[in-house]
């Protein structure tokens, strides 16, 4: 009998490794690899409506505690197997955190909570559960920054004051798995490590807490009052001092300079700006809704040549009888005490404290407000062996970071690649900066608005771009082709045209010839006539 119960021991010890590990210094471990449920205990207080999953890691099978819902508070606990003495040594804080939807505003931090009062349960868990340590991320606002505070009970007066870090480090606002660690040694020392790289290390009872834990020796005394009589003026003016009877409190600072003169081309008549001469109304302008238009004003072309427009301006200049108003030089005060300040007095609630009283903790507890849901709580561990949080670091967390940094520089390399033009897209880019220009060529203007559409087209219709190109190209060697042969030919024509008609009237004056020995020598005579008339106006 008593065997099979060591066999269900056992068996019930093996079903919780995910909880409690085997070595002996690891006090808590979950590894969330199996639900929660059963194990975390979701808080009941209606403040609490954030819903939490057993979800895996994006883009691994690695599970995690999860953050499902934005704008929402959280509120969940569990139970340590025993409670943590610092008293016992060293004690680690660990555990995995991933931004799967980055943090703008919103905690994800632990809170290490002190032994509650008798009957509680993780389900009563809120803000009010007093805790020893806090411990993680938080960023809203002017806040970012990885928290690390530690509730001290005051031996004095027995009043739990919270004591926080210092300059503490920044959190990691990627979306890739780190790891925060937190280890508080027996000599008063934390070290604040993120993905095992040590951030911050400083003394618990040294002032890089605020408070110190060591309240000071004095204090200033309540009841102490500054004398009225008491001068804290270093300087005063001198009374002696008199106004000079030259001094001209009236003259101005500046006085027009009469020795400027106006440069030579400025265009009073003309204005700065001007109406866009190449302006149109548009064709919805609703006169009646929109009122009269009025072309867009354009700088004047003809002050840019110039050196101004419009009504010259005499310009100003130092009044050098300028003094302002007078005031008495300034003097030591005789009268002069020093800033004053309450005497000091013993502060009834100091203490000397070699080791601070850290509070045991005996829960775990994670009770945020946040704007960000995919916020993954993993590999949650509390152990007094350094060397054993390493060892989880290195066997749990860096595998998936790495695959996950992996996965994301290939992610940011396509994104790089689909964002960078392909060889063809560049060469198009620059082809047609070089072909938005020819349309401004002065001879090419009867053509720039056909030009214009056509490119227009080809940017819009890729498709349509090689053969734009060729289009344009053989409009422009049309166009070239038209000016540079064209004139020859219609010299070539005219030429022709003169040619034949000196052949026609050669003809002419032979057949009138002819004729008139015929007898027909009025026609002859005639064409005599238009034969030398013509001579004549080629001649001219």
């Amino acid at each position: 009998m008593a065997r099979a119960r060591l066999l269900g021991g056992l068996l019930f010890l093996a079903c919780v490794t995910v909880v409690v590990a085997a070595d002996a210094d690891t006090v808590f471990y979950d590894s969330f690899e199996t639900s929660w449920e059963g194990r975390w205990v979701v808080s009941e207080s209606s403040d609490y409506l954030g819903k939490w999953k057993h979800e895996k890691s994006e883009g691994h099978d690695d599970y995690g505690l999860l953050v499902s819902e934005k704008a929402r508070k959280y509120g969940i606990a569990v139970d340590l197997p025993k409670t943590v003495d610092f008293k016992d040594g060293t004690v680690v804080l660990q555990y995995d955190l991933r931004l799967q939807s980055g943090l703008e505003c919103g905690g994800a931090y632990l809170k290490y909570l002190l032994p509650q009062e008798a009957g509680w349960t993780p389900s009563k868990f809120d803000n009010s559960a007093p805790y020893s340590i806090m411990f993680g991320p938080d960023k809203c606002g002017a806040t970012n920054k990885v928290h690390f505070i530690f509730r001290h009970k005051s031996p004095k007066t027995g009043e739990y004051i919270e004591h926080h870090l210092k300059s503490p480090p920044t959190p990691v606002n990627d979306k890739l798995s780190h790891v925060y660690t937190a280890v508080i040694y027996p000599n008063n020392t934390v070290k604040i490590l993120i993905d095992g790289e040590e951030k911050k290390s400083a003394d618990l009872l040294s002032r890089d807490f605020e408070p110190a834990v060591i309240p000071p020796e004095t204090i200033p005394d309540p009841e102490d009052k500054k004398p009225e009589d008491w001068d804290e003026r270093a300087k005063i003016p001198d009374p002696e001092a008199t106004k000079p009877d030259d001094w001209d409190e009236s003259a101005p600072r500046e006085i027009e300079d009469l020795e400027a003169e106006k440069p030579e081309g400025w265009l009073d008549d003309e204005p700065d700006e001007i109406d866009d001469p190449e302006a149109t109304k548009p064709e919805d302008w609703d006169d009646e809704e929109d009122g009269e238009w009025e072309p867009p004003k354009v700088p004047n072309p003809k002050c840019e040549e110039a050196p101004g427009c419009g009504e010259w301006v005499r310009p100003t200049k130092k009044n050098p009888a300028y003094k302002g108003k007078w005031s008495a030089p300034m003097i030591d005060n005789p009268a002069y005490k020093g800033i004053w300040k309450p005497r000091e007095i013993p502060n009834p609630d100091y203490f000397e404290l070699e080791k601070p009283n850290l509070e045991s903790i005996a829960a775990i507890g994670i009770e945020i407000w946040t704007m960000q849901d995919g916020i993954l709580f993993d590999n949650v561990l509390v152990t007094h062996d350094e060397e054993e949080a390493t060892g989880y670091r290195e066997k749990t967390w860096k595998p998936k970071f790495e695959a996950e940094k992996s996965k994301a520089a290939e992610e940011e390399e396509k994104e790089k690649e689909a964002s960078t033009p392909s060889a063809f897209e560049s060469f198009k880019e620059k082809v047609f900066e070089l072909l938005y220009q020819i349309p401004e060529i002065s001879f090419l203007a009867p053509y720039k608005e056909k030009i214009i559409e056509i490119l227009g087209e080809a940017e819009k219709h890729q498709e349509l771009t090689i053969g734009a190109l060729f289009g344009i190209g053989a409009i422009i060697l049309a166009i070239f082709y038209s000016l540079l042969f064209g004139g020859k030919k219609k010299k070539l024509d005219e030429a022709a045209v003169a040619k034949k008609e000196d052949t026609v009237t050669a003809d002419d004056v032979d057949t009138s010839e002819t004729t008139g020995t015929d007898g027909t020598g009025e026609i002859a005579q005639e064409g005599e006539s238009q034969g030398a008339h013509k001579r004549k106006t080629r001649r001219a």
